[in-house]
């Protein structure tokens, strides 16, 4: 069983994290700027903190361009904030109707849906992110208003790292194959799905 430590690493505030009910859409390389997409989710992770810890959300998306590098990160974040389970798509798919479906299903905590919706797809067009929660609808304002607070003074993202100081400990989760990985780490087990 691979073994991963969580360190807090440093970060500041990035503008235009506003997150509306369809959540935060923007230009591909803005998501893949240096800690825009992994600073929104733990900002979301900060915002629902207290219930975060031993719970199990699902992760997936359209598949569109970035998916897999967004689905590391988040991964890791996961994994350092004391997820205890994510149900990630095949290939990282996992369209809006099916996350709703396994989050009601499955009685998760919530979902991380990567989406851009209707907008176009590609390394010069659109990525977006959203959260669910346990009704498997989006989040309410409520919510939304609260990771973007914390979208302007986070300070530090928990991230797990490899316990040979490897940056992702995941990466050798096959998405392509149906199955649970476990791994180790300082506050228990860890599952991808």
């Amino acid at each position: 069983m691979t073994k991963f430590t969580i360190k807090s690493v440093d970060t500041k505030p990035i503008d235009g994290q506003k997150t509306g009910t369809s959540g935060l859409r923007k230009k591909v390389k803005l998501f893949a700027s240096p800690n825009y997409l992994a600073n929104w989710v733990q900002s979301l992770f900060y915002s629902i903190e207290d219930q975060l810890k031993g719970s199990t959300l699902a992760l997936g998306g359209d598949g569109r361009y970035f998916s897999k590098e967004a689905i590391q990160i988040i991964t890791r974040l996961a994994a350092g904030n004391g997820v205890k389970k994510l149900m990630i798509g095949q290939n990282g798919i996992m369209c809006t109707p099916a996350m709703s479906c396994v989050i009601r299903g499955q009685k998760l905590f919530g979902g991380i849906l990567l989406t851009a919706s209707h907008n176009p797809g590609g390394p010069e067009e659109d990525f977006g992110i959203k959260y669910n929660v346990s009704n498997g609808g989006p989040a309410p304002e409520s919510v939304t208003d609260k990771i973007y607070e914390f979208t302007k003074k986070i300070e530090k993202l928990k991230l797990a790292f490899g316990d040979d100081g490897s940056e992702d400990p995941f990466k050798s989760v096959d998405l392509s194959k149906l199955g649970v990985t476990t791994f180790s780490g300082p506050n228990g087990p860890f599952e991808v799905e």
